[in-house]
């Protein structure tokens, strides 16, 4: 059993200073994480969820608080004038309580919205459970640090999380009829519930149709012409579906990395689910959660450690392409090309560590107990790769 998320530690010393706003998919755990903190870290605490109408009651007249010294607002975003009835909360009262916001979609537009909020919180994005995580790691490296891998016993937990994904519910169950159950509801709530309170949509069925193609799409260059196609819209309404499903923690979005040294590709992305586990094909899947564990340690390194850090993949002009490149302020630090059990060891590694003088190189590979270093690439199973991120 996993007692600690791996943000808590964090999140709990961070209140101390400012405000904490947790974001990410529905279902991944963060009122859980929440409640753990105000159970735990705190002699009284409130929770406070805007869906229900008495607590809506409550936040509007401002008779919510009592003795508590730490206050969760969860789907607060929801109110129209969230972001000023949550600054106002925090200066008037910062003294006298902590405030923890939690939501499944939009805490990041405190981010673009101006500077009113500057200063007044941090911002984490909360990922469902990583290898690492599951076994307790602790992750202490520094960019452009080689990678610390450790030798656990971890090769039946990998297929565990491809089988089960990393969302709290159903991994901890491993159940695969409440998995299914679990992933219908969640897609069905987000899609019928937070989009149409949260955006303007006139066509939800649409969407429904794309949330059913997008799985087969992962991995590939993603082209909203095509997506366009089958679904008979325009172009702009393919977009902006594709817009609210990723502010809702559906899928995200790797792009090209540009490099003047290369000929990259300029427009068109990489798309991977958030649930890995609605992706059919086990190469693709297997692409899917390395994508996602990547992407949680990149998360982590910006969120917590301050990095300027980003995950893109590369890919030039002739084809050549490597499926992930780590870098910190957009230089490149170590790049992965996955695989599931091909270990001749990829020429692209080879040509990209040359032209972009890429420090570390990395094949990783599902369906081999293997670690070894050539010419500078380390061919490594995933199992063991995995236990140096987050």
């Amino acid at each position: 059993m996993i007692e600690k998320r791996y943000l808590q530690n964090i999140i709990v010393n961070d209140l101390k200073d400012k405000m904490v706003f947790i974001g990410g998919p529905k279902q991944v755990g963060k009122t859980t994480l929440a409640k753990q903190i105000g159970k735990n870290d705190y002699k009284e605490y409130i929770y406070m969820n805007w869906d229900y109408k008495e607590d809506r009651k409550l936040l509007l007249s401002g008779k919510y608080r009592g003795g508590s010294d730490l206050v969760i607002f969860d789907e607060i975003h929801k109110y129209s004038k969230c972001k000023n009835f949550i600054k106002g909360e925090f200066d008037k009262h910062n003294e006298d309580f902590n405030i923890l916001v939690t939501g499944s979609a939009r805490l990041n537009v405190y981010k673009k919205g101006g500077d009113s909020m500057m200063g007044r919180y941090y911002y984490y994005r909360l990922h469902p459970f990583s290898l690492s995580e599951v076994l307790g790691n602790l992750n202490n490296t520094k960019p452009f640090d080689k990678l610390k891998f450790k030798n656990n016993e971890s090769k039946s937990l990998i297929y565990d999380l491809l089988k089960y994904g990393g969302f709290p519910e159903p991994f901890l169950s491993k159940d695969e009829r409440k998995m299914r159950r679990f992933q219908s509801q969640r897609i069905d709530t987000t899609i019928k519930e937070d989009i149409r309170d949260l955006e303007l949509v006139r066509d939800i069925s649409n969407i429904q149709v794309l949330v059913e193609l997008l799985p087969d799409k992962v991995g590939s260059l993603l082209s909203l012409n095509s997506l366009r196609e089958d679904l008979e819209v325009s172009h702009r309404s393919v977009s902006n579906w594709m817009d609210i499903l990723e502010r809702f923690y559906y899928h995200y979005r790797i792009y090209p990395y540009a490099n003047k040294y290369i000929k990259s590709i300029k427009k068109e992305p990489k798309m991977y689910l958030w649930d890995w586990v609605l992706v059919e094909d086990l190469s693709a899947r297997f692409e899917n959660l390395m994508a996602s564990h990547i992407l949680k340690f990149v998360h982590y390194m910006y969120d917590f450690e301050g990095y300027k850090t980003g995950l893109y993949f590369i890919r030039d002009n002739k084809g050549r392409e490597v499926d992930f490149l780590v870098t910190v302020n957009k230089r490149p630090w170590f790049m992965v090309e996955v695989k599931l059990n091909d270990t001749d060891i990829s020429k692209n590694l080879y040509y990209f560590q040359e032209k972009l003088k890429i420090p570390f190189s990395y094949q990783v590979v599902l369906d081999q107990n293997i670690d070894y270093l050539k010419d500078n690439v380390r061919v490594i199973s995933a199992d063991k790769f995995l236990t140096a991120l987050v």
